[in-house]
């Protein structure tokens, strides 16, 4: 017998609401935009991008249904215009392969640099590096800094050559989500002000998530997390339970999470707790050792 649950699960329903919560919401806001006043409506666009980027992270993961180019159409809309979704697929996925996480030039999500590069490094790089990695860093500094090494990366010619096809779909699509946005009567520096804000958003989550150990069971960090925040992040913020069965959906991650043993690894209480700890303070030293395995 099929009950209202197990109907709820077995279609994802609720990976669908979120899904229409967002783009149904980013349709209103722009509609309305001259409407709303702008200190509302940026970090209400920021807030909307921001879990846009959560449900990205989700259909990459093969929710909500079993049929990938379903997936991929539902979180292939760019709303946030910087980067091709088909990259962030492939990258996230390499990052997924635990036993290189932190490790620089080989896990794509690593914030730390190899003992060479930092010897090479001038006193001015060096500095921005630290302050990366304090928190209010990562919220300022570190979106301008993942732009700027994404695009240093992707316009070189080898790799232009390499994700011509993704870049072509994402010019498209992306010309398509511009458009609507000047047909509304979007500010462009309003758009984005919200596109820098919903990555300091997104950083604020990835901030804790790994950090480097000669254990690579211990590079992944649980974080507890109030409801506002975990459904935001779509409970991401379980990070270290996400690692371990990246495959269960976003709405059966706290199950998952209260039905193991309690975790004795990485963790912090909230983010609260990684503010005060971390807002000025280093969460770790830039330099990632190569001989840590």
């Amino acid at each position: 017998m099929t009950g209202p649950q197990s109907l709820w699960r077995r279609w994802e329903l609720p990976t669908w609401a979120v899904a229409a919560a967002i783009y149904g919401g980013w349709w209103a806001l722009t509609l309305g935009w001259t409407a709303v006043p702008t200190w509302v409506a940026i970090p209400a666009m920021a807030l909307l991008l921001a879990w846009h980027g959560s449900l990205q992270h989700e259909t990459i993961h093969g929710h909500p249904t079993r049929q990938s180019w379903i997936n991929a159409a539902i979180g292939g809309v760019p709303l946030a215009l910087w980067f091709p979704y088909e990259l962030y697929r492939s990258s996230h996925l390499a990052h997924h392969r635990d036993e290189d996480l932190t490790i620089p030039n080989i896990d794509p999500e690593s914030y730390y640099v190899p003992v060479d590069d930092w010897a090479r490094a001038a006193g001015a790089t060096r500095a921005v590096l630290v302050f990366n990695h304090t928190l209010l860093g990562r919220l300022t500094a570190g979106p301008a800094i993942a732009l700027w090494r994404f695009y240093r990366s992707e316009l070189r010619p080898l790799a232009l050559s390499r994700h011509t096809s993704e870049w072509r779909s994402h010019l498209v699509l992306s010309s398509i989500v511009a458009a609507w946005i000047a047909w509304c009567g979007v500010p462009i520096w309003a758009y984005a002000i919200a596109v820098y804000l919903s990555i300091s958003l997104t950083l604020v989550r990835s901030f804790g998530e790994h950090k480097a150990s000669s254990d690579a069971a211990g590079r992944t960090a649980v974080v507890e997390a109030a409801w506002p925040m975990a459904l935001l992040f779509l409970y991401n913020n379980l990070h270290a339970r996400h690692h371990a069965r990246p495959e269960l959906p976003w709405y059966e991650l706290a199950a998952f999470h209260r039905s193991q043993p309690a975790w004795n690894g990485l963790a912090y209480r909230g983010y609260g707790d990684i503010v005060g700890r971390f807002l000025l303070k280093p969460v770790d030293w830039p330099v990632r050792f190569m001989d840590i395995a």
